[in-house]
């Protein structure tokens, strides 16, 4: 078993990266000896069934439709914890958010802690980000990036001391060009519900793709890496394609009656409560919410589809990995609920497809469980660079060689986030507080498709995927399982040792004894 890996013994070891290195590295430079580039591109908050390779035929995604034609196409990729700012620090960093310390909204990533390209550290590679970032200090740029373009200003109040709070992002600047006058007057912001009213050729997406081709032409003839990280489909769940999809053709998930029964966490039935409250209960009303989230996919799909057409343009897809992700799902009506922050299928689940010219051409689909704390190691690897051992994912550049490796299990990890209720219609009273607001939560899913998720104080759920796989049939009480339970709890505990996180929850001791017991319904 590996050493334990603590926030605090990696901030002590980052800056010596050659120390203590696996061999995992597959360059996958061009015929011409060029170094290979990186497009990477990600959006906030879509579930992975939003383009046909995943099931859904109805939506419109051409262009990634295309792309997915093209790439290895991970059926079962999962985030490492449903919430944006963990998530993407575990995608940029290659460390689970218990390990850099950001466990929740809005913490920003330690300036200690490498992102890729500090990883890369390749002085040959022209970088940029562009788009939500959502890590700290949002507008300013930093982790390794010289080229920065932000879209986001409602995050001032989390900057550092030394920041600036009334600089504002290159997408209000562009606005304030283009004449618009910020809709938050005392703030001098625009609002998302500002920027979503907006023509589609002043919206966001539309934005970031004239940023992101402005950047592959000026740097066509040098190796860059270039992050684009679309807001859409997130809230506030509207957009100029509201309409683009005929309502008869959307359909309501399967699970959408699932009742949440007693033995479900008692924090998701209030959260659908709260939900509820707001947006109502009926299929049309979740149909019609349904429809203007697609129509915030397509309007990416659009954008994506423009950044694809410039590099096959200038001549650079042969030589570039491309990444299509993103940071977590959406519930978008299973369960009759609608965003992230639950263990379910559609919240934890997440498109992750790779189009890597220089291995295939053609569509590969994987259909092992995978996490997205595997990419980080997963591109050093195919840029040729050696993989840090401290990093806690593994590469994948066997598996997409051809390879049979062993399948592993994947974890996923939910810390107590005392504020998530805030700015919901009702507040939850005092004395459900501790029940409904400081859960912490670790699942495993096992190679064979069984899934368990133990917390600290709520209800813990058991499903085995192959034979239920809409999740309505909680099996963590059935006395049936009790050595299955009993066998994902080590591993789970076993994956707490290893990576670190052993120490600082409940869990390590018997998550079990505070739940029903096991063959008592």
């Amino acid at each position: 078993m590996a050493p334990k890996l603590s926030r605090r013994s990696f901030i002590r070891t980052s800056s010596a990266l050659s120390a203590g290195v696996m061999a995992s590295s597959f360059p996958v430079f061009a015929p011409s000896g060029k170094k290979p580039n990186l497009l990477f591109i990600w959006t906030d908050q879509q579930r992975a069934d939003t383009m046909a390779v995943y099931g859904n035929k109805a939506i419109i995604t051409p262009n990634l439709n295309r792309l997915a034609e093209q790439s290895f196409v991970f059926k079962k990729a999962y985030v490492t914890q449903p919430v944006c700012t963990p998530s993407r620090s575990s995608v940029m960093t290659g460390l689970y958010p218990h390990t850099s310390g950001v466990m929740r909204n809005n913490v920003p990533l330690p300036k200690e802690i490498p992102c890729f390209p500090e990883l890369l550290s390749d002085p040959d590679y022209k970088t940029a980000y562009m788009g939500k970032w959502h890590l700290g200090d949002e507008v300013f740029a930093q982790h390794g990036f010289d080229t920065w373009v932000s879209i986001e200003d409602g995050y001032t109040e989390y900057y550092h001391e030394d920041k600036d709070r009334q600089a504002r992002s290159s997408y209000h600047h562009w606005l304030r060009g283009k004449g618009y006058k910020p809709d938050q007057v005392d703030e001098n912001k625009f609002s998302r519900g500002f920027a979503v009213s907006l023509p589609m050729e002043h919206c966001k997406p539309k934005f970031l793709e004239g940023e992101a081709i402005g950047f592959l032409e000026k740097n066509q003839y040098h190796p860059f890496v270039l992050y684009v990280n679309f807001l859409e489909p997130h809230t506030p769940y509207s957009g100029p394609l509201n309409d683009l999809h005929r309502p008869e053709n959307v359909e309501i998930p399967a699970n959408f009656d699932d009742p949440l029964d007693e033995n479900e966490p008692g924090s998701y039935r209030k959260i659908r409560e709260q939900q509820i409250e707001s947006i109502g209960s009926e299929r049309s009303d979740f149909r019609n919410l349904i429809r203007k989230y697609w129509g915030l996919v397509s309007q990416v799909d659009r954008s994506v589809g423009a950044i694809l057409g410039k590099l096959e343009e200038l001549g650079l897809s042969d030589n570039t990995i491309v990444v299509f992700t993103s940071d977590h799902g959406d519930m978008m009506g299973s369960h009759k609920m609608i965003g992230k922050s639950v263990m379910f299928e559609e919240s934890v689940r997440i498109p992750f497809m790779m189009r890597i010219p220089q291995i295939a051409r053609q569509q590969t689909i994987v259909r092992r469980n995978v996490s997205q704390i595997d990419i980080v190691p997963t591109l050093l690897g195919l840029m040729g660079k050696k993989v840090p051992a401290m990093l806690q994912g593994k590469s994948l550049v066997p598996l997409l060689s051809g390879n049979n490796i062993p399948e592993d299990y994947v974890f996923v990890e939910w810390n107590d986030v005392p504020n998530f209720y805030h700015g919901f219609k009702h507040p939850v009273h005092a004395n459900e507080a501790k029940l409904h607001m400081q859960v912490t939560t670790r699942m495993v899913i096992s190679p064979d498709g069984w899934k368990l998720s133990l917390s600290d104080y709520d209800h813990c759920q058991l499903f085995d995927l192959n034979k239920d796989p809409l999740e309505t049939t909680n099996l963590y009480t059935d006395a049936s399982y009790k050595d299955k339970v009993g066998f994902l709890t080590r591993k789970i505990r076993e994956w707490q040792i290893e990576k670190g996180d052993g120490e600082r929850i409940g869990i390590r001791n018997s998550v079990q004894s505070k739940q029903p017991e096991i063959g008592k319904k």
